[in-house]
This record gives structure tokens, sequence and C-alpha cells, in this order.
């Protein structure tokens, strides 16, 4: 029971109770337990199989699961019924880890070349907070690879005349010792995926301390670290081959110099915001932020550029360009190459390489040489940064990146937004383990040298219907007044698509006033054109007539994982955490 106060006299009492089974869950029961009152583990399977085409699962399947909901649900260790009831029905389906949306095992085929896999990639991974005056610190890594990320970003500068610290250039973010960060990677690297882990160094050392990091990494790393000359071989190995090992990936110091020279440049000009779409604008706390962090960057003359764009110039011309001992640490080459960006996409059939575009420059080169970049990245591995003035750590929107097969859309995991919980969606995929294997279509040739065209217009190759039944579990991660102060919340459910540009939409439930378990039973239909790349959003927001709208969780789930019927989808909070117990159920079918 929960009580209100109302004008300081009056008081309104609510009750929060178990929901009841909705009409969905009762005609699926009533169906497949044929007009009894119990379901049986064989009537179950049959279920299960009907769900998921035919196959996956098996009696002995069945019966775990109705162990497990009456071990739960009754708390008695001994059970002589071997069935279940239609709450116990309600119960398992109601369950986030009985009947989750989306499987969690890896099951693509990971035998391709790496290059072949789009990768949960961070972007100046070391970062607390924002670009200019955030700490430098492990913790950050840590996190980022325990939540699956693959990629990990080192900015590595000289700290005295003998020592080498992590830190964002020069900004007035504060350095942590670049042995830290190592032992961090090495100790979180494996934690939660088998599959291997690649460090970007973006590399600001002279050829000295070049030795040394070269000796602080094999020391550490040991036989993790994985060799290879990616500049003479036609074939990158694939991640199943290169299980429990670390890949160094960065340019030689040469490079860094010639790339003062290139004509193709990000000038960090603030333009349009790529993040913004149907769904509206970022929350107004990182707009604030932003606005207060140009004010810090001004001051400081910070230059907006990516470190691997705009080169370095601070290495003395008439020294050795590299140590030949950190040369033989670089598994994955990266590099600009003169000539524009045109001849930066050129494929060399006897070289693998990474080349990094910003953002902006990203969506250039798709609107000028789009097929050029799909060929690229069908070999090569291509790394999309955020732009330079994104001072508050906040992502853009990963769709053009995937559409155009960019294997390491980098993001600042330590931000927060709709952007990036699409990527944190995406990579949901393949059991989280943070490969995600690319579609066949962006890997194909066609007879006369065609690649896909994601601009062309096509017809919708799968419609999904989407139901959004009900709700359950704020009152128990909120506050009682967290929404309200004199009533239960008021709960609407935004849910709609991200994806190719033909597919993005947004629809919203109806408003379900004074309760903390609503129920909507509202279908939507989405036609998909590429459905290999979409994205499920769902948003829960708690109406306010007088203020702006409450936030009461999200989630982006891969339209191709979704597992068909009745399913309990667990929401996440603003940074991505998932709640103890709130969730929705919703039904999905391909039609």
């Amino acid at each position: 029971m929960g009580s209100y106060r109302m004008c300081l006299v009056f008081t309104r009492k609510f009750r929060v109770t178990e929901p009841d089974p909705v009409d969905d869950v009762r005609h699926v029961f009533q169906k497949y337990a044929e007009g009894e009152a119990h379901m049986t583990p064989e009537q179950l399977q049959k279920l299960m199989a009907d769900e998921s085409g035919g196959g996956g699962s098996s009696l002995e399947d069945a019966e775990r699961i109705v162990d497990e909901v009456l071990r739960r649900k009754h708390h008695i260790a001994k059970f002589t019924r071997r069935n279940l009831t239609i709450e116990d029905f309600n119960y398992l389906l109601f369950s986030t880890e009985l009947n989750p949306p989306i499987g969690d095992k890896v099951h693509q085929n990971m035998d391709a070349p790496l290059s072949h896999y789009f990768i949960f990639t961070g972007h100046n991974s070391y970062l607390t907070g924002n670009q200019l005056s955030s700490n430098c610190s492990d913790l950050p890594i840590a996190d980022a690879l325990r939540r699956g990320v693959r990629v990990v970003e080192l900015d590595l500068w000289p700290r005295g005349n003998d020592d080498v610290c992590v830190n964002h250039g020069r900004t007035l973010t504060k350095p942590v010792k670049l042995g830290k960060c190592l032992e961090s990677i090495k100790a979180n690297a494996f934690a939660t995926s088998k599959y291997p882990v690649i460090i970007t160094l973006e590399d600001h050392l002279t050829p000295k301390l070049q030795s040394k990091v070269a000796k602080m990494i094999t020391q550490t790393f040991g036989d993790m670290l994985y060799y290879h000359d990616s500049e003479s071989c036609k074939e990158f190995p694939s991640p199943e081959e290169l299980k429990g090992k670390i890949l160094i990936s960065t340019k030689p110091p040469k490079e860094y110099l010639e790339a003062n020279d290139a004509k193709e440049k990000d000038n960090g000009e603030k333009g349009k915001d790529s993040d913004e779409d149907v769904w509206g604008k970022e929350p107004e706390e990182l707009i604030s932020t932003r606005s207060e962090l140009e004010k810090v960057a001004t001051n400081i003359s910070y230059n907006s550029q990516d470190d691997e764009d705009r080169g370095s110039r601070d290495f003395d011309a008439s020294c050795p360009l590299q140590a030949p001992e950190y040369k033989r640490l670089i598994a994955i080459h990266a590099g600009k190459p003169k000539g524009g960006l045109r001849m930066a996409l050129k494929v060399d059939p006897n070289k693998i390489r990474r080349l990094s575009l910003s953002e902006q420059l990203l969506e250039k080169a798709v609107a000028s040489y789009g097929a050029d970049v799909i060929r690229f990245t069908q070999k090569n591995f291509l790394r999309i940064y955020p732009k330079g003035t994104r001072f508050n750590s906040s992502n853009y929107k990963p769709q053009v990146g995937w559409m155009s097969g960019a294997q390491m859309i980098a993001f600042n995991m330590q931000g927060y937004g709709r952007a990036l919980w699409l990527m944190q969606g995406m990579f949901r995929a393949n059991g989280g383990c943070g490969y995600v294997k690319k579609p066949d279509f962006l890997m194909s040739v066609g007879p006369n040298g065609q690649v896909f065209d994601p601009n062309e217009n096509s017809s919708p190759k799968k419609t999904l219907k989407v139901k959004v039944l009900m709700g359950d579990g704020w009152h128990l991660d909120f506050k009682k007044t967290h929404f309200d102060l004199y009533s239960p919340p008021d709960f609407y459910v935004r849910v709609g698509i991200a994806g190719a540009p033909a597919d993005e939409t947004m629809e919203k439930t109806e408003v379900k006033y004074d309760t903390w378990t609503p129920i909507w039973n509202q279908e939507f239909t989405f036609k998909l054109t590429v459905p290999e790349l979409a994205l499920l959003r769902v948003e829960v927001h708690e109406y306010d007539a007088n203020e702006k709208d409450d936030f009461g969780g999200q989630t982006c789930l891969p339209v191709s994982e979704l597992r068909q019927g009745i399913r309990a989808v667990p929401l996440f909070n603003r940074k991505g955490v998932k709640y103890s117990c709130t969730r929705l159920l919703m039904r999905f079918d391909f039609v």
C-alpha cells in the first residue's frame, strides 16, 4: 500500500499488487494447456518450439524451466506438482532471466577475417568525464572492458625525459601512468568476452620512449600479445583464431608528421550535430555542459582535431623515426596516405591497414565516395571518431558508419545519451561478445563490381509487429515520490526503429495514469528495408503536465536477434546500467 499526502491534510492510498496476467498471456496459456488448468513440460516445450521456428528446445529444457519457476515462486525444495498454473506461467513470461528478448550465447560464425565484423570500440578510453578537464584513470578502461568493449584507446605522452603517461593532449585533464592502464587492460580484457582486444595508440613519443613502451607492453602482456605484419598479408586472422590475444594498432611517427600535409582535415567546425533525430534532442544537462566547456576550450586554445588526423610535431626530424622493437608490436598498421580522401580509400590487395575518419569526414566520404568506402571496409579497418567539439563526451549517430561497413565506431563510453544507447544495443547481439558479423550484403560484390548502396530505394524485406503489453518494477527501483509527490506515476512508452533512413521512426503509447503497473496492450507495426542493421528502441517516460516528463528507463535491441512471442524486456538507466526489477512485457512477431 502506498500513501500520498494531499494539501497537507488528505491522504490518497494506492495498492501495489503483483500484476495479473494480461489477455495475451491468458490466450497463449489456454491454447497450449489445451483448456486445462495446468501446463505440462511437454506443452511448454511445444510453445518454445513454435516460437523458435521448430527447433532449439528440448523436453529437458522445458522441465528445467518448470522446476526453476516452481522453486522461485513457491520456495519449496521438493514440489510434487511438475506443471504450471496460469500464475506460474505469467511469472515465467515476466522473468527477464528465464524469458529474455534476445539470447545470451555467441551464435554467429567467428571464423571470418577480423575485418568482417563490427567491433565494440571506445574513444579516449581513459577519461572519466569530459574531454577538457576530467581525470585520466585506469578505471574507465576496466569498466569498458567488463561491458564488452573490445577496442580501447590510449594517448601516449612523455612525462619528463624518461617516463610515459596517458593523457588527453594539451588540455586540463590529469594524466595517469601508462603501466597502470596496461595492468588494468590485462586484468579485465577477457572478463566478459574471450575474443581479442585491440589497443589503439596515439603516439607522441621519442624513439627512446617508444623502446620503453615496447618493453612495458611486452612484459605486461607476454604471450597474450599477437604479432602480425599487416603490411604484407592479404587477409587478417579471425576472432576465433585470436581468442585471448591483445593486438596493438598505431602508425609510425613518420606518418604522424606527414599527416600535417594532408588536404582532407576535420577542422572541428560545429555544424549540425549528427545525434539529433526523430526522438528529439539530447538531455538538457548535456547541452548546458557543452556551452560551459566551450569557454574552457577557448581559454586553453584546444585543438579539436583527432591526433591521428592532424599528426604530431613532437619529433626531432634528425633522429631515427621509430624504435624497431616498437614497430614489431604493431599488428594493425594505421595511416592515411597522401593524395586526399579518395586515395585514402584505395584498396591495396597486398596490404591491410586501418584508416581513421572523423564523424564529419565520414559523412563527406559516404556522400562523395560511398561505394569506395564499402569496398575499403570489406578488407581494411575503418575507425570513426567523434568530432573534436564534443567537449562533453557526447556521441554521434552510429548508423552512418554501420551502413558503410565501418568496423570501429569509436564512442565516448563515459558519456551518455541516445547515441550511446544505440551502440550498447547493437553489441547486445551475438551474446554480447563485442564482435557482430557484418551482414552479407556489406561484404558482397556484384558481377560488375557493384556494392551495397544505402541510399537506394528498396521495398521492405521484413515486417516487425511490436505489442507493448504492460510494465512493472518501478516501485522497487525508485522511491515512492520519485516521479510524483502526490500520486503514483503516469507512464507511457516510446517505441521505434533506428537503422536505415527509410526505417527510422518513433511511435508512443497512451499515458496510463496513477499506476505503478501500467497496462497498455498497444501494437505497432514497423516495415523494415534493412532489418539486419535495425535496432528496436524503447523508452519509458512519466508524463508531467507542468514540467518536463521524467525518465523511466530505456533499452535498444537488435531486431535480428529478437525472439518471437511474449518476452520480458529489462530496462536500463541513462548510463546503460540495468535496473534490478524494472521491465516491460512485450510481444514480438515477424510477418
